[in-house]
């Protein structure tokens, strides 16, 4: 019997310097499944993020999202004191998390050689705009315009329009799944190494994760590439469609919402054209296979379009559930709250959090994914506050005085 849910990170711990989205994903990620994840923030403001999106309070609810199970330490890593202390803290982590600008880390003294002299067993996880090799090494980027050089917003939108984005920083959290992944991996083979395998310790090289945002983002262009460079086809923007993939979109039902039919499957067709009474389009043997119903989308999707418009959305999803067809409701944030499958999974968990006003307010955060077992896992705690740490993790992983952690956080304030 174990006393409380199982964490398989337990034990791990992880110093995290990076700002933002990507790392912050990675380090969010490792902290849920029971990593110890020290996040080192500059002074004064700490990671930018906290005032992104900031509706009311101090801390935006993004920081609280992507900081959570964290503990936060204030450090200035562009002083020797700050320098000296991540690496007195590197000698305790597993791994060390970053998105800096190549670079950023060897001009202060704390590039892969020196953390590894540190500790030779150190995992370092790296995410840029575009790695830390090749010509575009030290270019600047954000998610957006790796998001755009990665290829995805060239499908995002409709054709006769400028590309768009999806509402969400998408490129930055496949890159912080990646960073993730890679430690996780690096660490696997760490202990492989430990328990007898024949793989010996892992050199620096192997122990460095190089995650770029625009290699993250190809990396989910599913047959893009190979798709151009076989058939010549340069995919382009079909807006609520789906390339070659057909009927599949979003209907407009008689109360004004939408519904999302994915109707591709042969036989799912099949059932679509029964539920909303075109029996001729499910005999046509034109319409048979994706090729075919592709070529007349338009026509199925103006055919789909005419019965929901006639029906309340609950009614559509309804019948499409009985008939056994995909579909569901396209979700707000309200909807998901409301929504049973979410509940039943603890998919939403509620947690007092400062929100500006005179008492802490129970808000939703979302829940812990994978599930392991059959619930989520419990978010531990929101992201923290600035520096709500430092003291603790000092003392107790360095073992310092309150006087000599007195010294360094004055000396941060001053800097």
């Amino acid at each position: 019997m174990t006393d409380g849910p199982i964490r398989p990170l337990d034990g791990v711990r992880v110093l995290e310097l990076g700002n933002y989205i990507a790392a912050p994903t990675a380090g969010r990620l490792l902290a849920d499944f029971g990593a110890e994840v020290i996040k080192i923030e500059r002074p004064g403001t700490g990671d930018e993020v906290r005032n992104w999106r900031l509706y009311a309070g101090s801390t935006s609810m993004l920081y609280r999202t992507l900081n959570r199970n964290k503990k936060s330490v204030v450090l200035d890593l562009r002083t020797t004191t700050g320098r000296d202390t991540v690496l007195g803290l590197v000698r305790h982590c597993d791994v060390l998390l970053e998105n800096f600008r190549p670079g950023t880390l060897e001009k202060w003294g704390l590039g892969p050689d020196e953390l590894d002299a540190a500790n030779p067993d150190l995992v370092i996880s790296r995410i840029s705009a575009f790695g830390q090799t090749g010509p575009l090494a030290e270019r600047p980027g954000f998610a957006a315009v790796a998001e755009a050089m990665g290829g995805l917003r060239e499908l995002v939108g409709e054709p006769d329009r400028p590309p768009v984005r999806v509402g969400v920083s998408i490129g930055d959290s496949i890159a912080g799944l990646y960073a993730a992944f890679g430690a996780v991996m690096a660490l696997y083979r760490r202990e492989a190494g430990r328990s007898g395998h024949a793989l010996g310790r892992a050199p620096l090289t192997e122990r460095v994760i190089d995650v770029a945002l625009n290699e993250a983002v190809l990396s989910m262009m599913e047959s893009l590439v190979p798709d151009h460079l076989a058939y010549g086809v340069n995919r382009n923007r079909v807006g609520g469609r789906m390339e070659g993939i057909a009927p599949s979109n979003a209907y407009l039902c008689g109360d004004g919402s939408s519904a999302i039919i994915a109707g591709n499957g042969d036989a799912i067709f099949q059932r679509l054209m029964a539920t909303i009474g075109r029996p001729d389009l499910a005999d046509d043997p034109s319409l048979s296979s994706n090729a075919g119903r592709w070529a007349r989308r338009d026509e199925l999707d103006a055919a789909i379009g005419e019965w929901t418009a006639t029906r309340p959305r609950a009614e559509v999803l309804e019948q499409l559930d009985r008939a056994g067809v995909p579909a569901g409701p396209s979700y707000t944030a309200a909807d998901i709250c409301d929504d049973e499958q979410y509940r039943a999974r603890n998919m939403i968990q509620y947690l007092p959090v400062d929100t500006g006003g005179d008492e802490p307010r129970e808000v939703g955060f979302p829940g812990i994914v994978p599930v392991i077992g059959d619930v989520s896992l419990p978010v531990r705690t929101p992201g923290p506050e600035l520096g709500e740490h430092t003291s603790e993790v000092l003392a107790g992983v360095l073992g310092m005085t309150d006087e000599e952690i007195a010294a360094i956080t004055a000396g941060e304030e001053q800097s």
